[in-house]
């Protein structure tokens, strides 16, 4: 029997789970991620740090697992996919990783939507935001010193198969899947965009080159085999962002299928047999597939996930109430919250983008308890869904949406699920393969090295669905009212925000 190792280089922490070529799990490890934020707005992890959690994870793996290093077949790795970090001419780090929640660009992410909003749109296929091309200008004219020693700007999973394989800057890679939010790629054409690039002064030769996911970037070397119990030799693919490779796990293959991963952060999209680059609204991402030809329109809600974590660690006590605990104080309330509204965007409003939006509660009253706190901050998140199901069914008028498949940790909630399924109305479906994202990577790597001939028949191994939730249309009438008073709400909002009690960089 032969395995594959697959990695996914999250927010909130490293996972790394062992498979069989049969897609069945073997052994798995976590290790917390460490974010680095001394103040609000400026956000971090240390490169040195992600690459040891891959290595300390599969080193964990292969010791719960205890298989031959030799019967290791292939490496998949995903990684956040919307900030990014420098590395120099020798494959090191040449920066820190500049998170996606990291918002120090906000200067330039205006200076790229005045200068070219549109354009960038239609290029890319996805808005200058908190993402790569104004995090790259906040290196080159705040950190001048950092840019000029980057050779090339790559993701964490960029830096972290070099680092295995022993690659030099020359040889990154960096997957096509993360093209939406490079604000300098050509999502037809998968290679990066000459006109763009002058535009914006950022230097063609410090972009890595664009690669297919399927693609093999290296092999391992004889040094990660010592840190991390594999051996020389296995080949390491390209791979992708988080989300494509978790769209791509939950068999999101087929234009129309609609998916919400419930993670940090909190994504909605669906998969399109066409490029539809959203110049309307500015508000839905053209995400590439690892399948060529297949795109995933996508809006999400910076760490809509951490908002329920954020209320659970800090407003229940210690030790923190249970999940299952607060779901029982909560979901007997009725939609609505009993008039509580909760904006979860702590960092600023990525799509459409505004940064004068802060978290909010709105219409406490003394007869509200914590229960009717968690969940409206639930609420809040399915309301923001909403409005991107609204554009999507703008955008795509000939596609039915029919069903909700829900992944990540949020879809192990009824209560989570039921709220989604009242709001948009339709039915939610939790998907009961709960890594879709190191499934879906796990595939990837098995397809480029070549031990599966396609991934369509790895994909059948994977996780089935549970029972449909059926939407309440009573809740859905009740839910359309709030979701209309929660777009006012950020709108109303918007000059608090812009006031200097907050200081937010705009």
């Amino acid at each position: 029997m032969q395995y594959i190792i697959s990695i996914d280089i999250g927010t909130q922490g490293t996972k790394c789970i062992l498979f069989d070529t049969n897609m069945k799990m073997k052994a798995d490890a976590f290790e917390v991620s460490r974010l680095i934020s001394p103040k609000p707005g400026v956000v971090w992890q240390e490169a040195e740090e992600i690459y040891g959690s891959c290595v300390r994870t599969v080193k964990e793996v292969m010791e719960k697992s205890d298989i031959a290093a030799s019967d290791v077949c292939a490496i998949g790795i995903d990684s956040q996919s919307a900030g990014i970090m420098g590395i120099a001419e020798d494959g090191e780090a040449s920066t820190y990783y500049d998170s996606w929640l990291d918002m120090r660009c906000g200067k330039y992410m205006h200076e790229m939507q005045e200068k070219a909003g549109k354009k960038i749109i239609e290029i890319c296929g996805g808005p200058a935001s908190y993402t790569h091309g104004p995090k790259m200008l906040w290196w080159k004219n705040e950190q001048p010193e950092a840019y000029k020693k980057t050779a090339k700007f790559v993701l964490p999973s960029g830096y972290v198969i070099g680092k295995m394989c022993g690659l030099k800057a020359e040889e990154a890679t960096f997957t096509h899947t993360c093209i939406h939010f490079s604000n300098f790629g050509d999502n037809v054409k998968k290679e990066w965009s000459e006109e763009l690039l002058e535009m914006f002064g950022i230097a063609k030769e410090k972009m890595a080159r664009i690669a297919s996911s399927f693609e093999i970037a290296g092999k391992t070397t004889a040094e990660f085999g010592k840190q991390s119990g594999l051996i020389e030799g296995i080949p390491v693919v390209v791979g992708a962002g988080d989300t494509a490779a978790g769209a791509f796990g939950s068999g999101i293959v087929e234009a129309g299928m609609l998916m919400d991963t419930a993670g940090t952060a909190s994504v909605l999209c669906c998969a399109s047999d066409e490029y539809h680059p959203d110049t309307e609204f500015e508000t839905l991402v053209q995400m590439p597939s690892p399948i060529e030809g297949l795109w995933h329109p996508l809006a999400y809600i910076n760490g809509g996930g951490l908002c329920i974590r954020w209320f659970r660690d800090e407003f229940t006590g210690k030790p923190a109430a249970s999940y299952d605990d607060l779901m029982a104080e909560a979901e007997n309330l009725p939609a609505g919250s009993e008039g509580i509204l909760f904006v979860p965007h702590f960092c600023g409003r990525v799509l459409p983008n505004n940064p004068y939006v802060k978290g909010s509660f709105v219409g406490l009253d003394w007869k509200h308890g914590r229960g009717h706190l968690y969940r409206a901050v639930m609420e809040g998140i399915a309301y923001e869904y909403a409005y991107y199901f609204n554009i999507l069914k703008k955008e795509h008028r000939h596609t039915r949406f029919e069903k909700l498949y829900t992944t990540g940790g949020g879809s192990k909630s009824p209560l989570f699920n039921q709220i989604k399924a009242d709001v948009l109305g339709i039915p939610v479906i939790a998907y009961e393969q709960g890594e879709t994202a190191l499934a879906g990577s796990a595939i990837i790597a098995g397809c480029g090295a070549g031990v599966f001939a396609d991934y369509r028949e790895p994909m059948k191994n994977l996780g089935k669905e549970s029972a449909p939730i059926m939407p309440d249309m009573e809740n859905h009438e009740k839910y359309e009212k709030y979701a209309e008073q929660y777009l006012n709400v950020i709108e109303a909002l918007e000059p608090v925000y812009k006031s200097d009690v907050y200081e937010i960089e705009g």
